[in-house]
């Protein structure tokens, strides 16, 4: 996902509404009913510039050498793109450490470049730790070190004041995004990268793909109440494909991580079919998405290296074309604006319903179907076609106390009951009859309409 131009071209795949605008109340907490949202589609675009491909401290780098791919020329490209694809538009621009820091002449200028989009466009600069994997390579209060003297540096380089309104980070610990909006006036982080596991250098199964607050916890759950709530919205990293993503790795010798992301499309499937499958995961969002949770919402980072400026450029045009009430807004922007209008996790209830797109790994003939919320989420699948059996493939409970590793390791999922990966033993499939009695009720009180597939 997050390979050099060179080396993806040589790879291959081998309620109801959610977002309440008023206070919750004791009348509120129905569980959808509650019909007062956002009512809009949401689009955010990152783009990272680096030096490294995957700085994972300020001092290592595990990854090729990807300076080449970073001039201003290439800055200035992805910018152009954008801008054909959407005039309206403004994106987010996250700097690696040694970007922020590298003396040459080019990354001068591209620190300066990325000023002027500020000053221009409106766009956000803010900074992206530890390569997308942060807490897998470096202690906490390491990351807070670089964390503040990062956001220090980018306050100067753009000036005026200025302080972006997110920080980017791939994946990001419970305590650091209580770190981000306590200490540094931060209160929105890219925090997880859904569904990953079994690619790339972490692993971070179990959360919401939608904007939550964090438990102290652990960043994938859902603050469960006062005690344990974060004042910083956590957002995904890649908006996937559902039926894709239920899959471990290149597990089967499919992509888990195809959506909108050009690598796993274009790069690996072709224009055609991979420009299809961009616009039907974007589809399962503005679309039923829509429908289902009173707004929707997709994103994806691209790295500057990886190119695919048509293709982005193609994705804007297509759906603003399909659906024109889309806003296309910074990654703060759009925290912010979730954080406004929801003040705490207990109105989450996102639900989606999503038709395999008959892209490699997303069976036409089955439907997914995900429920997500503050105490748990669920996902069921059956073949649509066939009528056959609806089975839990994941059920991730909320409420159970969870721990987040506290030395540096690349697994940092959150997994209990019942999980989409089917990584562990008990990961098998089975009806919502086989759950425990405990586990129907916390279900059916909260989807009643579920009882009649058990």
């Amino acid at each position: 996902m997050h390979w050099t131009r060179r080396e993806f071209l040589s790879r291959t795949a081998g309620v109801a509404a959610s977002v309440a605008l008023e206070s919750p109340t004791k009348n509120a907490l129905a569980y959808g009913t509650n019909k007062l949202t956002l009512q809009s589609r949401f689009l955010t675009h990152v783009s990272v510039v680096r030096v490294n491909q995957i700085e994972v401290t300020p001092t290592r780098s595990i990854g090729e050498d990807e300076s080449a791919d970073n001039s201003t020329d290439y800055i200035r490209s992805r910018r152009e793109a954008f801008a054909r694809g959407c005039p309206d538009g403004k994106m987010t621009w996250a700097i690696s450490w040694l970007a922020l820091n590298d003396n040459r002449q080019q990354y001068k200028d591209a620190r300066r470049l990325l000023a002027s989009y500020h000053d221009k466009y409106g766009d956000e600069i803010t900074f992206i730790p530890g390569g997308y994997f942060a807490p897998m390579f470096d202690t906490r209060e390491h990351n807070r070190v670089t964390i503040h003297k990062a956001l220090q540096l980018i306050s100067e380089m753009v000036g005026n004041g200025y302080r972006p309104e997110c920080l980017v980070a791939g994946f990001m610990d419970a305590g650091n995004q209580r770190f981000l909006a306590a200490e540094e006036g931060i209160h929105v982080c890219q925090g997880q990268i859904w569904s990953q596991h079994g690619i790339d250098n972490g692993d971070g199964d179990g959360g919401i793909c939608y904007p939550y607050y964090p438990s102290r916890e652990h960043y994938l759950k859902p603050a469960q109440g006062p005690a344990d709530f974060i004042d910083c919205v956590c957002l995904d990293g890649w908006t996937c494909d559902f039926l894709a993503a239920r899959r471990n790795g290149f597990e089967g010798g499919f992509n888990s991580r195809m959506g909108v992301g050009p690598i796993e499309t274009v790069g690996n499937l072709g224009e055609s079919v991979g420009r299809k499958e961009m616009m039907d995961t974007t589809a399962m969002h503005f679309d039923q998405g829509h429908a289902l949770n009173g707004f929707g919402w997709v994103t994806a980072i691209w790295e500057v290296s990886i190119g695919h400026d048509k293709d982005l450029t193609w994705w804007l045009q297509s759906v603003k074309d399909r659906w024109p009430d889309t806003q296309v807004l910074t990654e703060g922007a759009f925290g912010m604006k979730w954080r406004k209008h929801t003040p705490n996790n207990a109105l989450l209830n996102y639900r989606f319903d999503a038709k395999g797109t008959g892209a490699p790994g997303s069976e036409k003939e089955l439907e997914i179907r995900w429920f997500m919320n503050q105490e748990f989420r669920l996902a069921l699948l059956n073949n649509w076609t066939t009528n056959s059996p609806v089975m839990v493939i994941d059920f991730t409970r909320y409420d159970l106390p969870a721990h987040e590793p506290q030395g540096l390791q690349r697994e940092w999922s959150l997994m209990n009951v019942l999980n989409q990966k089917g990584t562990r033993p008990q990961d098998k499939p089975i009806r919502l009859g086989q759950l425990t009695s405990d586990d129907q009720r916390r279900i059916y009180a909260r989807y009643p309409e579920l009882k009649k597939l058990a």
